[in-house]
């Protein structure tokens, strides 16, 4: 097996691992006596619910609404799915989530509510708070994904123009509340995944201003206004930890990016590659990064130190991207023309790095794979690897090379994945 199709195979090992018609089935709870209500958000939402229709009894009462990204859907009988916009909420997520939010509110103390929660629900399940518009809600979404902030950062903002997320979704149930979630966030907190709609939120409106003011985002007047409100409690804040109205409330992480990485390992293992398992919840700039991981792989291709080859590089988590240029590209793109260019045409190292959900950044693909020839290949063909990365255009160099890696949509979603394969 060439090294590009070990690298290929072992993505795919890590995506079987989040695969929720997989996962879903072993957590799910005892039916309740009166109905099952389920509800959620997230890239990987239709397959979820999909997985609890086809392993809950059919003579009980399951019925729900969920919503995920377009072309994420699935055909599905008793439980709706919605598609909506991602990585910017749209009017179809705001009716989504309006229908959402009385689905949970109108269950009984003897239903159950089961909330299916993924990357990506962020945007989707997006019912702005009182006197903020969804235009407005967008446009300080584009601001903050071109920033460079981290997702905690962004969901602390979004959680206090909601009303629905940061724990407001649960709170607001008279049925006990199970949520599964299939965490894309580093550190598996509910609490940041898809702005955490089940789980006490411990950010505050104070936060939130004080990371609009770091990442210079000027929002528009009726943010502004809502947010000086919530400084001055005049509006309420969001339900934080201990706090009674999560009595009946479960959270509970059933898919990772720690998971999917350890199948990746094992993969590794049984081909006679050390695998070397940098971490699952890796953050930063993502060109900035690749220097990092540039420097370990220099190290350990010249001088066997501190591992010898073969050696698979392996990591997950979310880098950032600050949007200085007009090109195309994404997190797992930019972090491989950054690391192409760091390792200057190092022999007999391969790297691949792609997003679980099938998409980075906005472009069709899930990312890309470096080979040894790859700068060599780009030269031939009249480009500057240099100035595409400084135009953020990582995704038109791999296009270019015929190096994206496509999957279409996988409908789950446990951040990144990357492998850097030393032989």
């Amino acid at each position: 097996m060439s090294a590009v199709n070990i690298l290929m195979e072992s993505f795919k090992v890590a995506l079987a691992a989040a695969d929720p018609q997989q996962i879903i089935p072993q957590h799910l709870p005892t039916p309740p006596k009166g109905r099952t209500i389920v509800v959620g958000a997230g890239k990987a939402a239709a397959s979820m619910a999909k997985a609890v229709e086809d392993h809950w009894p059919q003579d009980l009462m399951l019925e729900g609404l969920v919503v995920t990204r377009y072309g994420h859907s699935l055909p599905t009988q008793r439980i709706r799915v919605i598609e909506a916009g991602h990585p910017v909420p749209d009017e179809q997520g705001e009716k989504a989530a309006k229908e959402i939010l009385a689905l949970t509110q109108s269950a009984q103390p003897e239903d159950l509510v089961l909330v299916l929660v993924s990357g990506g629900g962020s945007s989707l399940l997006s019912l702005p708070a009182a006197n903020i518009s969804i235009p407005e809600l967008r446009l300080v979404t584009q601001s903050l994904l071109k920033s460079g902030a981290p997702i905690q950062d962004m969901n602390t903002v979004r959680k206090h123009l909601s009303a629905i997320q940061g724990g407001r979704l649960a709170v607001v149930s008279k049925a006990p509340v199970r949520a599964l979630i299939i965490s894309d966030v580093p550190g598996d907190d509910p609490t940041h995944v898809a702005s955490g709609p089940c789980a006490p939120d411990p950010s505050t409106y104070t936060d939130a201003v004080e990371i609009l003011k770091r990442y210079d985002i000027d929002a528009s007047a009726s943010i502004k206004t809502h947010l000086a409100k919530g400084l001055m409690g005049e509006v309420e804040e969001t339900p934080k930890p201990g706090d009674l109205l999560f009595s009946q409330v479960e959270n509970c992480v059933v898919a990772s990016a720690h998971l999917s990485l350890n199948a990746a390992v094992a993969f590794f293992q049984q081909r006679g590659i050390t695998p070397v398992l940098l971490g699952d919840s890796v953050a930063g700039e993502a060109r900035e990064v690749a220097k990092v991981y540039g420097a370990l792989t220099r190290q350990i291709r010249q001088h066997n130190h501190p591992f010898k080859t073969p050696v698979a590089l392996i990591s997950g988590g979310e880098t950032t991207v600050t949007v200085r240029g007009n090109g195309l590209g994404g997190r797992c793109s930019e972090f491989l023309l950054s690391l192409a260019i760091d390792l200057n045409k190092l022999e007999n190292v391969y790297a691949l790095a792609a997003d679980t959900d099938g998409i980075d950044g906005s472009e069709d693909n899930a990312g890309a794979i470096i080979t040894p020839d790859t700068l060599t290949r780009s030269r031939d063909l009249g480009f500057s690897a240099k100035a595409l990365l400084a135009n953020n255009n990582a995704y038109s160099f791999f296009a270019s090379l015929r190096d994206l890696v496509i999957t279409g949509p996988t409908r789950t979603n446990v951040n990144e994945y990357r492998a850097i394969l030393i032989l």
